[in-house]
């Protein structure tokens, strides 16, 4: 089981609290703790108070390469003696170690060998002789403990709630009298020592860390340059840090959309080729149809955004692994305050830029449970891997070459907005002074390619999980829903103007050359293709999703948004990915060989770059998908799931209609 990352078992934050009931619980059969071998100082605390559980315990000391960069050179043989617990050096991202530290595990794990209880922390005279007057009584008054009686006579001391409710669970009536006698010891060690015990005792543990650090660590002659130090001054720069945080960020859309744009035109040719191939293969009939217009032209039009989201997490996770994720929270510090936020709070906030779900479960790591819900409230207008191929498709249609511009706007737009709703939130919602915080900054380290793989491939296989569950079943119904009911009476008789054509094409062809041929086969191309699409759109008007589309279009109306576009975001509330499923779907006309692209049939039905903006605006801010909805719920409580569904949608229809009717009373688009 691998717990959350912690410097202490003291239960201050969630992650402390999870780790130390895991560990006091499951009573596990080993505990692997992973030092920092450049940090041994700090990593060594959190042994310590492990050591004190008296629970088998092996010692990983990581990131020995940069340690030894560093110039520092630790004796694992003299810490494993002082220590009286196995030692291994590893070196995690590169595997180096891994065979000799789970030979260590296995074998500690089936030693008969109980965990030895010598080589712990001494405490000054005073505090050994509380400890064991209270360990005394409390085997006297309660026989048997649910856990080490030395450690809970320490958690006693240092007036550890959790422990204190455990107690009095465990043992009702001695719980009390050993709570009592431990505030009578408490009280006396503080008038004893003019200190909190908790605060004299933590002290003595660092006193006992140092007193190991002097024995089995040196540092060589040679003086090394902190070369993470050294990118800090300009990346964290207080003028410059954040200009470059920018750039990188639009750097990342950028190669988003460019990058990817040439794979994707692959994907959609296969795409084509493929609906060709059955199209041809199949006979006209409602089966041919639902493979064609429904299967392919929905799950296709998603899945051939695959390479942009591929890209997406790849920059993401490139910038975990290098560890300027922790920068970026940094030069968000300022930011953050405004809105009674800490740095700590964008983390969450920016890999909702993968996926708002993993964000919102990361805000558990924030310790105050207002600026849990605050920052739960705000990361879904971080826009998710979801929304871009939403993104891609118009921006692309409708910007060209300023797409990849156009794009990081759209992202900037969510972060700004963010920031304005978190402000206001702050100020009547959720009021409270900011939490202390201290931002910890990772030593910068050169990714492994295989670490970025495995990350980018972990993150974007649930893309694909959803083309075979929610995009294939979402596909399928609006399909049913834009070709049902069947037979309905059109305005014009298609079959006998698509005759015509054919016939004076036939006609002109007879008395024509070869150049001339050519041009008038076009032309009767061009005048089928207009027919069919005029066709289609005719029957998914007296459709049951025509129906649905021209019942909401008046809502989508003053924003550019045609009945279309209302229908594809109805159906996102489900996931973002139908957006574009749902508008392939809608504007599929005849075979999929020969109909233009998704952006074209937009175009040519009259969409423009003003109501593409519009759109785009809409879906970064619209109500979240249905698992965005659930986890909001679970992290938070129904009543503020609905407020976030509501505000948001509310935000979603009013900025649209600003870019909308501000971008027509300017003459733009």
């Amino acid at each position: 089981v691998d717990l959350p990352g912690t410097y202490s078992l003291t239960p201050f934050s969630i992650e402390e609290v999870v780790a130390r009931n895991y560990l006091l619980d499951e009573r596990p059969d080993v505990v692997i703790d992973i030092i920092d071998a450049s940090n041994l100082e700090r990593s060594l605390y959190l042994a310590t108070q492990i050591r004190e559980l008296d629970c088998k315990v092996l010692f990983a000391l990581n990131m020995a390469d940069v340690a030894g960069s560093r110039g520092t050179k630790i004796d694992a043989s003299k810490l494993s003696e002082l220590l009286d617990v196995p030692v291994v050096f590893t070196v995690g991202n590169r595997s180096e170690g891994m065979d000799d530290l789970l030979q260590q595990a296995i074998e500690l794990a089936e030693s008969a060998t109980p965990a030895v209880r010598t080589r712990r922390v001494k405490y000054s005279h005073d505090i050994e002789e509380a400890i064991g007057r209270l360990m005394n009584f409390m085997e006297t008054k309660a026989g048997s403990l649910p856990y080490d009686s030395r450690w809970m006579a320490i958690k006693l001391l240092e007036d550890d709630a959790i422990v204190k409710e455990r107690l009095v669970a465990a043992a009702p009536e001695a719980g009390r009298e050993i709570l009592q006698a431990a505030q009578d010891l408490h009280n006396h060690l503080s008038q004893r020592f003019d200190e909190d015990p908790q605060i004299v005792m933590t002290d003595e543990r660092y006193g006992f860390i140092a007193g190991i650090i002097r024995e089995v660590q040196s540092a060589t002659i040679q003086q090394r340059v902190d070369i993470s130090r050294n990118i800090d001054l300009v990346l964290t720069h207080r003028l410059f840090g954040f200009p470059i945080f920018v750039f990188f960020i639009w750097a990342m859309f950028q190669l988003t959309f460019t990058l990817g744009e040439y794979p994707v035109q692959w994907i959609g040719a296969s795409v084509d080729g493929l609906s060709g191939a059955v199209g041809s293969a199949l006979p006209e009939g409602i089966l041919r149809s639902l493979l064609v217009d429904g299967v392919i032209a929905g799950v296709g039009s998603v899945i051939k955004f695959l390479p942009n989201i591929l890209i997406l997490f790849f920059c993401i996770a490139l910038f975990e692994d290098t560890g300027y994720m922790a920068r970026s929270a940094f030069l968000m510090d300022r930011i953050m305050h405004l809105i009674g936020l800490h740095g700590k709070s964008f983390i969450p906030m920016l890999m909702g830029f993968g996926c708002n779900v993993p964000a919102i479960m990361a805000a558990r790591t924030l310790e105050s449970e207002k600026d849990r819900i605050l920052t739960i409230l705000i990361t879904p207008f971080m826009s998710c891997s979801a929304k871009l191929p939403v993104y891609v498709i118009l921006a692309g249609a409708f910007f060209g070459a300023r797409a990849g511009t156009v794009i990081f706007g759209i992202y900037l737009l969510g972060v700004v907005l963010s920031v304005i709703t978190g402000r206001i939130f702050r100020s009547t919602l959720l009021k409270g002074a900011d939490a202390p915080f201290v931002m910890e900054l990772p030593p910068y380290r050169m990714p492994m390619a295989q670490s970025l793989l495995i990350h980018m491939w972990d993150r974007s296989k649930l893309f694909l999980l959803k083309m075979g569950k929610v995009i294939l079943v979402g596909s399928v119904v609006i399909w049913s829903l834009s070709n049902f009911p069947r037979g309905v009476a059109t305005s014009r008789d298609y079959a006998l103007e698509t005759g015509r054509v054919t016939a004076t094409a036939d006609s002109q062809k007879e008395t024509a050359d070869g150049s001339e041929r050519r041009r008038i086969e076009e032309q009767a191309e061009r005048a089928l293709s207009h027919l069919r699409r005029e066709q289609k759109a005719e029957q998914t008007q007296h459709s049951y999703i025509g129906r649905i589309g021209r019942f909401i279009a008046p809502v989508f109306a003053p924003l550019g948004i045609d009945w279309q576009g209302g229908v594809a975001l109805l159906s996102g509330c489900v996931a973002k990915e139908i957006v574009v499923s749902t508008l392939g779907v809608l504007h599929a006309a005849g075979d999929s060989a020969e109909e233009e692209t998704l952006g074209k049939a937009l175009i040519a039905a009259g969409m423009t770059p003003l109501s593409a903006l519009s759109m785009m605006v809409f879906v970064l801010l619209y109500l979240p998908c249905l698992a965005t909805t659930a986890a909001i719920r679970r992290e938070t409580s129904t009543r503020w799931m609905v407020f976030s569904i509501g505000y948001s949608t509310a935000m979603a229809w009013g900025m649209a209609f600003v870019v909308y009717q501000g971008g027509r009373l300017l003459g733009i688009g």
